[in-house]
């Protein structure tokens, strides 16, 4: 069968699936007027009322609320973004906004990060409706533009999420619980993340002398600035040796996100071979773990800097909040999830998430958050060429969601409670 044929013995989820998937919302020029009118259209499929909030003009949040038993009790909220990263459309095998199946594979750009998610939310409250359940509590679904165009594209969400939880639109939903993305695993095992890295991005420059290439010039800036790298790079390697051979506090062993990452990003120098440049600048990406104190952190690469006269630091873009979820009894919602988990004998593996979500804007209002994405023994394809997910693992994750969402959208205010007490 041809990848673009209609299967008619096609499952409805994953057609509607693929569907959204056509919709060519890759920055940086992303159809929100296609993915808002479909989005609209499946919420009055389910009889869900809906609004959409822009809190950046032309950058659409679509809200959908399907009402529980007790509107009073904090809601459950579930989030993903609509927009996806570019791609090297010669790169792909097949076409990356085609949503072409192949053998079962789903080809498309944000087949895994992240409309997969979104639509698996979707399904179930759609299941809810067919099925006349009604939670105890009341669920809201967002659909942020989650990745920015601009210098800030990597880090994400600061026209969306950023700006959306200070919204009053976002303060009525009276959120308790967020669910939001996770990334694809190989294995059989689920990745749950309950943090991530703060993303820090620095621009250092160095000033000094001038002169012709021929004389032994003191303390130039480019001299300067490399000895504030070097700096940098050692620190580096340090965090770096922690991944080959060192053990976390809980005795396990360290993954990418316990880890701070120092990345230099880019150098500029120089008018001519023959004259010695007064400036010189440099860049970083650093991913700061949470298990690092931020402000001894922040102190040192100061001193770093401080180091070097006529050397300084600014920061281009930082977060600096590192709250994470707690992954223990005192979480009721971690609790209930876990025990979920369990009771469907899906394993997973708790971890700080390597770059960076919405959830770091939820947690950072007091919302607790966890990060998970139902692609077990899936390759990590996301940025990816050929990013893809089963179909059949899509269908999973709708049944593994809908346990999920109804075991966490009918926990009681006499549980929230008792774990309090405790």
């Amino acid at each position: 069968m041809s990848p673009h044929a209609q299967d008619t013995n096609e499952h409805p989820a994953v057609t509607r699936f693929r569907e959204y998937l056509r919709i060519d919302t890759r920055q940086p020029t992303p159809d929100y007027a296609g993915s808002t009118a479909f989005l609209i259209r499946q919420a009055q499929e389910i009889d869900m009322p809906y609004r959409v909030v822009e809190c950046v003009k032309g950058k659409p949040t679509v809200i959908m609320t399907f009402e529980g038993q007790d509107p009073s009790l904090p809601s459950l909220l579930l989030n993903s973004h609509t927009d996806v990263v570019p791609v090297f459309p010669d790169m792909w095998t097949q076409d990356p906004m085609g949503a072409n199946k192949v053998d079962g594979f789903i080809y498309a750009r944000g087949s895994q990060d992240m409309k997969c998610v979104g639509m698996s939310y979707l399904e179930v409250l759609r299941q809810y409706r067919k099925e006349g359940k009604k939670p105890l509590r009341t669920i809201h679904l967002t659909w942020v533009p989650g990745k920015s165009h601009s210098r800030f594209e990597e880090v994400g969400g600061v026209e969306g999420m950023k700006l959306l939880v200070h919204h009053e639109e976002f303060k009525r939903l009276n959120v308790a619980f967020a669910l939001d993305e996770g990334i694809a695993s190989p294995k059989n095992a689920l990745k749950v993340f309950y943090g991530e890295r703060m993303p820090w991005w620095i621009k250092i420059t160095a000033t000094g002398p001038t002169g012709h290439g021929s004389q032994f010039i003191q303390d130039t800036a480019p001299t300067k600035l490399l000895k504030v790298i070097e700096k940098f790079m050692n620190l580096r390697n340090e965090q770096e040796k922690l991944l080959e051979v060192g053990l976390h506090h809980n005795g396990q062993r360290y993954t990418l996100g316990d880890v701070t990452t120092i990345n230099l990003t880019f150098l500029q120098s120089g008018i001519q071979y023959n004259v010695i440049p007064m400036e010189a600048t440099c860049g970083f990406d650093i991913r700061v773990s949470p298990f690092f104190d931020m402000k001894e952190f922040q102190a040192k690469i100061e001193g770093f800097v401080a180091s070097q006269p006529g050397v300084t630091m600014e920061f281009v873009n930082g977060h600096f909040d590192n709250t994470l979820t707690a992954i223990d009894e005192s979480n009721i919602w971690w609790t209930v999830f876990s025990d979920a988990c369990k009771g469907m004998n899906v394993d997973y593996e708790t971890e700080i998430f390597p770059a960076a979500t919405d959830s770091r804007y939820l947690r950072e209002v007091g919302i607790p958050a966890l990060g998970v994405s139902y692609l077990k023994n899936t390759p990590l394809l996301l940025h990816d060429h050929d990013e893809r997910m089963h179909e059949d693992i899509f269908l999973e994750g709708i049944e593994f969601y809908n346990t999920l969402i109804t075991r966490l959208s009918n926990i009681t205010a006499a549980e929230v409670e008792a774990t309090l007490i405790k």
